[in-house]
């Protein structure tokens, strides 16, 4: 027989915490919802739109009734509970019905503050808190008018906006002389109020509500110092509380909200509390983003699991206000102690403001143009050091080389059918309707349903916009991402399992962190292969089967379902044997297409897969082997002629690139790296833009890394100057084991530089010699395994792989 569980709340927080419970438990409880109002759930964040007339109720239901019939859900729309005895373990609804529960969910979410003022409660007084709210402002709006919004917070523009939209002539009336005061600085207040007002709105400011006047409607609001404002509408729009006058009732601990621990459990240990009217560490919220944190972290103990827990979140604002880009996160108004870093530009109404501490970014406003909204609230939840980079820090993440960043300062203006992500051909128009009408609220659920931003990234800041633009303050990344849908473990997560508890094999993995699917995915089986190779060197088996297919059939596959075969040229330095071992494998095999690469090397490509262990054969007897041009590993070494034969030559640049290639070849990273050798500052190897990079200098050698070419092109961060090649190879191989151990799988070495901060890879390279030994060492001793020629053991005679053995057509 089930647990039962009741939920007391049908609102985004608690149903969010059903959906999550779903997933890992589907089975474990029979449910019942109690909803005060008489509908499904629905995505509260999208009010505004409903009241500009943009949506409708219908637009932004996120769980429709079949959907709670559909998972066994009783739901009771319209019965607001209104007694829990804890003792019999039963609540009971306003109607009488009752429903007994063996676990409790409190999710009732928050109040609408009203201001104690005369005339309060007259007719035509509303707040804006749910979809009631908006109805009742729609039917005044319908005959034109005035309407007076009490507050310039958030809510209150928001409801200015739309009342304006829907043709009322709107006031705000705000009790300070600036607008938005817990979220913006006065220089991004009066930016925000003039662009408003450039809207048609009209602002009374330092003004304090004495009363709301009218007999038996409102007509006006009257103001401490005497004045009068005629109103047909007045919302008040003050603020919220958290809702705990059932749990007060019930005799559960309340603060300002219903007290919970990490594991959202109230006092009451079969209590359970999640969203607006909770109180966790002295903070309550009123964010999606943090509410659905808690709700996964509930859903993971209500499962019975008990290892999720919620340390708290920090949350971002943006305004839903179309055509107004405003964010802003953090400590934003700094003071003593703090530097502020300000951009000003008043004409193109552009305004940013960074606060740094001990070179943290620590708060952010942005006005006018939020392309990096994203990336700074990633490096405030982060803290990452932000000193190797703080020239730039104040021009955006497009100035550290991310090209997926710049150029599209507002989304806003695209049109619909403007394309976002090229890899998938998907439009703004695709996503918007994804993220509206299917309820998304992360970028992983946007890659989920449109495909977008889930190929090379390069949108992905786009993509966040556009997410931010929709959702407004509620959009914010989660700050705990889990490596897959398959578990709610991160990256680190695994890593640190996989070392403590001596996993050696992915399926061993899965069984101990309780994977929520039996074999994994294609997103975690590459990535757990890695780990363990990377944590395991000497005894971890490679996992073929965990493997995509290029580095399974160690060739690339083409467009017409031929693979590319491309030999390793020892630092682009071949010979005329070779040549000509690869010009006879060539003619042999009939290779339609013999090409250069920009990395130095010789493509063959249009090789046919059972051909494949005949063509490598052939190229082992001339001494080739396998340049990994197909995997996630060290690819090649780009070099120039260096002294040896260039008039502007200061250092041997080949046959360092030769000795670089030899130590390095091999290695499986977290992705494809590139290195590159030039002989002098002319830089012709394009070093600072390979992401291990090395230029010859009168003194010796520069030392650069995290550089990218192609799709994101970033110039390297220089890490320091060496006298010697032995230097160079002792830093080489201990940047490799660092990025190895430290990045995520499929993080390249620029945006995991990025995310720890460089001054971190400055601190574990340079200023630790002990330590950069002992990675030098380490890499030195996985390399004894790794530097196995893949070719020469896929091509032996007594192997045979079935890999490449052609399917038979059977009839």
């Amino acid at each position: 027989m089930k647990d039962k569980l009741v939920l007391i709340g049908n609102g985004m927080a608690g149903v969010r915490t059903l959906e999550e419970l779903l997933k890992l438990d589907p089975d474990r409880y029979g449910i019942t919802v109690f909803g005060a109002e008489p509908f499904g759930n629905y995505n509260r964040i999208l009010l505004s739109p409903v009241l500009a007339g943009e949506k409708t109720l219908q637009d932004i239901l996120l769980n429709d009734r079949d959907w709670y019939e559909e998972n066994g859900i009783t739901l009771r729309t319209g019965c607001e509970v209104t007694f829990i005895d804890r003792r019999r373990r039963r609540v009971v609804g306003a109607d009488g019905s009752g429903a007994e529960y063996d676990r409790l969910l409190l999710a009732t979410g928050s109040v609408p503050f009203v201001l104690p003022v005369p005339g309060h409660d007259l007719p035509g007084v509303v707040t804006f808190r749910d979809i009631q709210d908006v109805d009742r402002m729609l039917v005044a709006a319908g005959s034109g008018g005035r309407a007076v919004v009490i507050g310039g917070g958030l809510l209150g523009l928001e409801a200015a906006n739309g009342l304006a939209r829907q043709g009322m002539e709107v006031t705000v009336v705000h009790v300070l002389d600036t607008l938005m005061e817990r979220q913006l600085d006065r220089p991004a207040a009066e930016l925000l109020r003039r662009s408003l007002e450039s809207r048609g709105l009209t602002f009374r400011m330092a003004a304090r509500t004495q009363a709301i006047v009218g007999e038996e409607r409102v007509r006006g609001v009257c103001f401490s110092d005497g004045q009068e404002l005629a109103a047909d509408l007045v919302v008040m729009a003050v603020g919220i509380r958290p809702n705990v006058e059932l749990a007060q009732q019930a005799g559960l601990y309340c603060e300002r909200g219903v007290v919970v621990n990490d594991t959202m459990q109230t006092y009451d240990p079969r209590i359970y509390a999640v969203g607006e009217c909770v109180q966790h560490r002295s903070a309550t919220y009123g964010l999606v983003a943090p509410l659905f944190e808690q709700a996964k972290v509930c859903a993971n103990h209500l499962a019975d699991l008990g290892y999720a827990r919620y340390p708290g979140s920090v949350t971002a604002t943006r305004l839903k206000v179309t055509g107004i880009e405003l964010f802003s996160a953090g400590d934003y108004l700094g003071g003593e102690g703090y530097d502020e870093l300000v951009y000003q530009d008043p004409g193109h109404g552009v305004y940013k403001k960074l606060v740094v501490k001990d070179d943290r970014l620590c708060g952010a406003v942005l006005f006018g143009d939020t392309t990096d909204a994203s990336w700074y609230f990633q490096l405030m939840r982060e803290t990452t050091d932000v000193d190797a980079f703080r020239d730039r820090l104040l021009f955006g993440q497009a100035h550290l080389g991310d090209s997926g960043h710049g150029g599209a300062a507002t989304v806003a203006a695209m049109a619909d059918d403007a394309e976002v992500c090229g890899c998938n051909g998907v439009c703004k128009g695709a996503i918007v309707r994804a993220i509206t009408a299917k309820g998304l609220f992360t970028l992983e659920e946007v890659r989920a349903h449109t495909k977008a931003s889930s190929s090379c990234g390069s949108c992905t800041g786009i993509v966040e916009q556009l997410l931010a633009q929709v959702l407004g303050g509620d959009y914010s990344a989660p700050e705990v991402k889990p490596l897959c849908p398959c578990t709610t473990f991160t990256h680190e997560d695994v890593r640190r399992v996989i070392r403590e508890n001596a996993l050696k094999s992915v399926p061993e993995v899965i069984r101990f962190l309780e994977w929520k699917t039996p074999d994994g995915c294609q997103v975690c089986r590459p990535a757990l292969n890695y780990y363990l190779l990377c944590a395991w060197p000497g005894e971890y088996r490679d996992d073929g089967q965990s493997r995509f297919i290029n580095e399974r059939a160690h060739a690339n596959i083409q467009r017409d379902g031929t693979y590319s075969v491309v030999p390793r040229i020892w630092g682009g330095v071949t010979t005329p044997a070779e040549l000509k071992a690869i010009a006879e494998v060539a003619e042999k095999f009939q290779v339609p297409t013999v090409k250069f690469t920009g990395g130095q090397r010789i493509d063959l490509l249009g090789v046919k897969k059972e051909q494949l262990p005949a063509v490598w054969r052939d190229l082992n007897r001339a001494g080739l082997v396998s340049g990994h041009a197909y995997g996630k590993a060290v690819r090649t070494v780009k070099t120039c002629v260096g002294s040896e034969w260039c008039w502007f030559g200061t250092q041997v640049s080949t046959t360092l690139g030769i000795r670089l290639e030899r130590l390095c070849w091999g290695a499986w990273t977290p992705h494809k790296v590139k290195l590159g050798v030039s002989g002098c500052p002319r830089n012709c190897a394009e070093a600072t833009i390979k992401d291990f990079g090395v230029v010859g200098v009168d003194s010796g050698w520069e030392i650069h890394i995290g550089g990218n070419g192609g799709v994101k092109v970033r110039a390297t961060d220089l890490l320091g100057r060496v006298k010697t090649m032995e230097e160079v190879l002792e830093y080489a191989s201990a940047f490799l084991q660092l990025y190895r151990e430290e990045a995520r799988y499929l993080e390249r070495t620029a945006p995991w530089i990025e995310r720890v901060g460089l001054g971190y890879v400055r601190q574990r390279l340079v200023e630790d010699a002990r330590g950069r030994g002992t990675l030098h060492q380490r890499f030195l001793e996985s390399q004894q395994y790794a530097q196995i020629d893949p070719w020469a053991e896929q091509a032996a005679p007594a192997v045979a792989p079935a890999e490449f053995v052609p399917v038979v057509r059977v009839g």
